[in-house]
């Protein structure tokens, strides 16, 4: 047991990829197999050695055959032991073997680690795409184009070494022992295997073809199920139960028609072949029988040429609908291929560093992004914001507010000017040792279907007990995450929030979200609306721990409800993109200006979306 399971380390199974995934099938295929090669070609020798056996298996019982015809029923066991020994060590010791170190190869080997292998190289590839990649697309999609690919890959991968190494070495070798009884029946075998591969050639492009339809159609089916289930709240506060079953089965109907394609060329691919694979017998029987009425072949013969054509006429069935899987594979391998291998839009570059501790300096020059439209976004940006500053930032929706933000955490490149920290380009540092210098709460929290403990902690994952709870506390999270339960009775710290922390109200996910900031406790600090889900009387008791927290960090203050940035150092104000008052809150007052006319407007402490319209 320890040797086998020693075995199932030959291959590391998460190993990084050598660079990005091409975009040819045979590339893509490579791609994701390297560093699995060796193993693999070793389990395809041992396949073609079990293959070889079957021939060896024929060949044996015509031996028999010959030699009970020849000696007769009493003197066969005396004159013949040596024979019959061979014939048990065979089918008992050595045919078995080949067949479990074969096995075990596949099993043990190839199997388990060919599939994380491909599915960790696709899911970091893919993590590394820019947002924009994740926004045009279902996440349900994506995920499933992620398994169909690697399951994909591991089934050709498999399945050439189960079928096609070992049927290759059985048809080589009956090749070989057909030329030794009469060279004509082994060029009818020959004939046979033409029209055999003349109707694989047929076929196999179209299921290759339909199999792709049919997988792209499955995934849009799971993605589409996947959004419903993952927006399920708003359906049934909509009362649109109807309509997204209407939208589920227009995608099911698009699916099931793929499938009755490809269910026709399959019907008449299966027709095709039974009819080719009665050929077989007829012509290798029929063949050594002629030979045996001429003198020119025993009966031994024609029992080990009938087993033969038996076997490769069944075998035929077999590894035709084998290679009408691995076809099917191929084309799923192709449809997640197009998905997956998509070159990301945002990369660091070739010489980008680790950005170091930071003091917190960030500078916008000249910075324009406008998401490809021609409005919308920011316009000409110049905004410098020293280290250590607390700056709010006040706008109507659509100002560029968030805009601002995404080019600090570089989900977005600018399309003119640059975004500098501490005077270095965002385009020279490495994307995760710039965000991980940045802490966020935004106004939709982001939550996962992990315990409460490990949500914290995604702002520091070593994080101490003493850090998380403490954390916890400054955000007043700590009394409800004490009194949590979740269905598996898991409790407290451990209990699970749910997908997107659905169990939890929308200030107890901010609430969380706020001391997932905390702990992480980095030197720049973004409130995207940070405490807009909290109740006056929370906030005002968090705002005390925001103080402590902005301290010393360099801060800005995406807000609506102006009373609280009215105590940031500055304030700036954007208007289409452009920032056209900045100053302290009392400044902005005295300017009478639109902050001014904001402030005076407000009912609750919010800007509304139509505010801009009615200061304009």
């Amino acid at each position: 047991m320890t040797v086998l399971l020693r075995l199932g380390n030959a291959i590391d199974a998460f190993r990084p990829a050598d660079g990005e995934p091409p975009q040819k099938l045979g590339a893509f295929m490579h791609w994701c197999l390297a560093g699995s090669w060796p193993m693999l070609w070793l389990a395809g020798v041992l396949s073609a050695i079990t293959g070889a056996t079957e021939v060896v298996s024929a060949l044996i019982l015509g031996w028999v055959i010959d030699a009970a015809a020849a000696s007769g029923p009493t003197a066969f066991f005396s004159q013949h032991w040596q024979l019959m020994v061979w014939f048990l060590v065979f089918y008992l010791v050595l045919r078995p073997l080949s067949f479990a170190v074969s096995a075990a190869s596949n099993s043990i080997i190839v199997g388990p680690n060919v599939m994380p292998l491909v599915l960790s190289r696709l899911h970091r590839w893919t993590l590394g795409q820019a947002v924009t990649f994740f926004d045009n697309d279902f996440a349900g999609r994506i995920a499933q184009k992620q398994m169909q690919a690697a399951r994909a890959v591991t089934d050709v991968a498999t399945e050439v070494i189960n079928t096609v190494f070992f049927a290759l070495a059985s048809v080589i070798g009956s090749v070989l022992f057909l030329m030794a009884i009469d060279w004509r029946v082994a060029a009818a075998l020959a004939v046979w295997l033409v029209a055999y591969v003349g109707l694989i050639k047929f076929f196999m492009p179209r299921i290759r073809v339909n199999s792709a339809a049919r997988a792209s159609s499955r995934a849009m089916v799971s993605g589409q199920v996947v959004d419903t289930i993952t927006n399920i709240k708003t359906v049934k506060l909509f009362a649109h139960a109807a309509f997204e079953d209407r939208v589920a089965l227009k995608a099911m109907e698009v699916f099931r028609a793929r499938s009755l394609e490809f269910g026709v060329i399959s019907t008449w691919f299966r027709l095709s072949l039974m009819t080719l694979a009665g050929v077989l017998p007829v012509l290798l029987i029929g063949g050594t029988v002629l030979l045996w009425q001429q003198g020119q072949a025993t009966a031994g013969t024609i029992v080990a040429a009938g087993a033969i054509a038996m076997r490769i006429a069944q075998m035929s069935g077999w590894v035709s609908f084998t290679l009408m899987n691995i076809y099917t594979s191929v084309g799923e391998v192709e449809d997640g291929m197009r998905t997956l291998s998509a070159p990301h839009q945002l990369a660091d570059a070739p010489d980008a560093v680790e950005l170091p501790k930071v003091a917190g300096e960030i500078r916008f020059e000249g910075a324009t992004f406008a998401y490809g439209r021609r409005r919308g976004g920011v316009v000409d940006l110049n905004l410098t914001i020293r280290a250590g500053e607390k700056l709010g930032i006040v706008g109507a929706s659509g100002a560029g507010k968030s805009t601002l933000v995404s080019l600090l955490l570089r989900l977005y490149d600018p399309e003119k000017g640059r975004v500098l920290v501490d005077g270095l380009d965002l385009r020279h540092v490495t994307q995760e040792s710039l965000r991980r210098q940045i802490g966020m709460v935004t106004q939709e929290t982001a939550m996962f279907n992990r315990s409460a403990r490990d949500n914290i902690a995604y702002g520091k994952p070593d994080a101490t007990e003493a850090e998380i709870i403490a954390a916890a506390e400054s955000a007043e999270a700590h009394g409800f995450i004490s009194q949590m339960a979740d269905h598996n009775g898991r409790t407290g710290y451990d209990a699970f929030l749910g997908e997107r922390g659905v169990k939890l109200s929308g200030g107890q996910r901010q609430r969380i979200a706020l001391a997932r900031a905390f702990v992480k406790d980095a030197p720049i600090l973004v409130l995207d609306e940070a405490t807009s889900a909290l109740d006056s009387e929370v906030e005002a008791s968090i705002q005390s721990a925001l103080d402590r927290v902005m301290q010393g960090k360099t801060v800005l203050a995406i807000a609506h409800r102006l009373s609280t940035i009215a105590a940031m150092d500055r304030i700036v104000v954007l208007d289409d993109g452009r920032i056209v008052e900045e100053g302290t809150h009392d400044a902005l007052l005295a300017q009478g200006g639109l902050y001014a006319r904001y402030w005076n407007r407000q009912s609750g402490g919010f800007i509304g979306a139509d505010e801009k319209e009615a200061a304009e």
